[in-house]
């Protein structure tokens, strides 16, 4: 009998010293969301810089990932895990812009639902601002110009709008596009003045997140020129080209990329085919390849092609081409 209870208790003993310890959850905090927001940060000056590269785009998904592990790993107040849903939101719609920038539209879609069930578990109405403009840009991409406009209208109703004016600016910019791509050119010029005034009256000294710093003057004056160019409105489309060009801060290769490809193709809808040429050849060969770099210079080729296929600038351009690609 006191043989049977020692090894009773001898085996409780080793079962103790051998089962791992189970440790208490972490208590999660700012500390956490501030590391978090400078990984996210980090990955907005990435696609500021190269546009939107498939390694950015599972970077952005494996950081979401690890935020919502660190959800389930720890405690945390009511507060912080609004603030890590929000967070862990952000870099799925990083995820999302980086797939639509680099035309890769299946994937983008995908993306879009998670930023969508995350943004409203946070209840933020900063990151759902971001994630329905990032919305619109895809339904645009996709030609759902009502569903784009839907998305628009979503990212300009948020409570943000309400209280930054620089917020309200980018909705309207972009809600500008939807109605010049929709071909009502009084809404989409009318867009284009509201906004700049909502511009105009923003704080531009105020703390926004790092992915909103993106957009200034000459963002501005790309979107403009997007809606000036789906209107038709050549030469104020090459105007704002210009101005963006002049405003545009160093380092954003993708963003000059663009706005060298929309100039030709202002350029070339006023038959200024020397000039469109030479624009277009300005594109750095790095970015002539990326998504949707590649698709405005396609589209540049093939108005080139229809209006003056024979034209020495042509074929510069067409050998041009073949040499980048």
């Amino acid at each position: 009998m006191h043989r049977r209870a020692f090894l009773t208790a001898a085996t409780a003993a080793g079962a103790c010293l051998t089962a791992p310890a189970t440790e208490a959850p972490r208590r999660l905090g700012s500390t956490d969301v501030g590391r978090l927001n400078d990984r996210l940060a980090a990955v907005v000056s990435k696609d500021d810089r190269y546009g939107g590269t498939p390694e950015l785009e599972q970077h952005a998904l494996v950081l979401a990932r690890e935020t919502l592990d660190l959800q389930q790993r720890g405690t945390a107040s009511s507060r912080i895990r609004s603030e890590l849903y929000a967070v862990a939101s952000a870099f799925t719609s990083s995820a999302m812009w980086a797939a639509i920038d680099g035309r890769r539209l299946d994937a983008a879609q995908g993306h879009l639902n998670q930023a969508v069930t995350l943004a409203g578990l946070a209840e933020n109405s900063v990151v759902q601002f971001r994630v329905w403009g990032h919305a619109g840009s895809l339904y645009r991409q996709l030609g759902r110009h009502a569903d784009a406009m839907a998305a628009s209208e979503a990212s300009r109703a948020t409570a943000i709008t309400r209280r930054d004016p620089l917020f309200t600016s980018l909705a309207l910019a972009r809600l500008a596009v939807d109605h010049a791509d929709s071909g009502d050119a009084t809404a989409a010029l009318r867009a284009v003045d509201q906004a700049q005034d909502a511009f105009d009256r923003a704080d531009h000294f105020l703390s926004r997140p790092a992915w909103m710093h993106f957009f200034d003057q000459a963002e501005l004056d790309s979107l403009a020129l997007f809606a000036h160019l789906s209107l038709g409105r050549w030469a104020e489309a090459e105007h704002r080209a210009h101005r963006c060009l002049t405003r545009l801060r160093p380092g954003l290769m993708r963003n000059r990329a663009l706005t060298h490809a929309n100039l030709a193709l202002a350029q070339l809808g006023q038959g200024a085919i020397e000039p469109a040429v030479a624009s277009a050849m300005t594109v750095a060969p790095e970015m002539a390849q990326q998504g949707r770099v590649r698709e405005l210079l396609g589209e540049f080729t093939h108005r080139l092609n229809a209006m003056a296929p024979r034209t020495p600038e042509a074929r510069a351009w067409r050998d041009h081409r073949t040499e980048i690609l």
